[in-house]
């Protein structure tokens, strides 16, 4: 009889083989999906009251600024336009006209009116527009305010009645503009971007207000019945640069200047 041996390495050949037949294999699935949704957001720092109080001379004359009391911060995933709309519940009813809420007085001066442009207030930010394609002063609000008469138009606010349309070309935005190639790409003040971050970045902006009355209370450097930048399309009693006959009676009267962050 022949005796056959096995060494210890054809017996775990063998048991390899025979194991491999009989693997058993399960598998699951898991679906990973990546919702990209589009942020858009605005920041608002300072009050939201912005008070101008004239009760001196000198303030008539001289006019108030109010330094750096509105700063915007933009943080945005798709490319963005920022601008400016002076609005009111007159603007609303198609006068751009500031609201008048008391009457200070008789109110029996023939010369004295309430309808006041809402182009009188001024504007001026702290950086140039960084994509805008105006080309021309009143593309942004960067021009520095300036003394007397003679820069009408720009620094005066954009005022519409529709502050949810977007502006015009020939109108200021404060950052990119009416075209599809004049735009700010997304990004935030967060995070650096081209060696800048936070307030000196193009998503961060500080404004400042001007109201320079005059005296009498003509207002002297608010845009014309026609400007297409935005102008004062109100009735001819409106008070304006080219009325001067006419001056405003005192009281109180406000307006509301909205800031729209608008996707390209």
């Amino acid at each position: 009889m022949k005796k056959f041996i096995l060494s210890a390495s054809v017996v775990a050949a063998m048991f390899a083989a025979t194991n491999a037949k009989a693997q058993l294999v399960d598998e699951q699935n898991v679906t990973v999906t990546m919702d990209l949704q589009p942020i858009l957001q605005l920041g608002m720092n300072g009050t939201q009251n912005v008070d101008f109080v004239f009760d001196q001379i000198s303030e008539y004359v001289g006019g108030i600024t109010q330094y750096g009391a509105t700063n915007l911060n933009v943080s945005s995933t798709v490319s963005w336009d920022l601008y400016a709309a002076g609005f009111s519940s007159q603007a609303a009813g198609g006068n751009l006209l500031w609201d008048n809420q008391v009457v200070y007085g008789g109110d029996t001066d023939p010369n004295s009116v309430t309808t006041l442009p809402l182009t009188l207030l001024e504007l001026h930010q702290d950086k140039g527009n960084p994509n805008g394609g105006g080309g021309g002063v009143d593309e942004d609000y960067n021009t520095a305010f300036q003394s007397g008469t003679t820069s009408i138009g720009a620094n005066n606010v954009f005022a519409t009645s529709t502050p949810y349309t977007r502006p015009a070309s020939a109108a200021k935005y404060i950052a990119g503009g009416n075209s599809t190639s004049d735009f700010v790409a997304g990004g935030t003040y967060l995070v650096g971007a081209s060696n800048s971050v936070g307030f000196s970045s193009n998503f961060s902006y500080t404004i400042d207000y001007r109201i320079i009355p005059g005296l009498p209370a003509v207002f002297p450097r608010a845009s014309s019945a026609t400007a297409t930048d935005g102008g004062n399309n109100s009735t001819s009693a409106a008070l304006n640069a080219t009325n001067t006959a006419l001056y405003a009676q005192p009281g109180v009267y406000t307006m509301n200047v909205k800031y729209v962050l608008m996707e390209n």
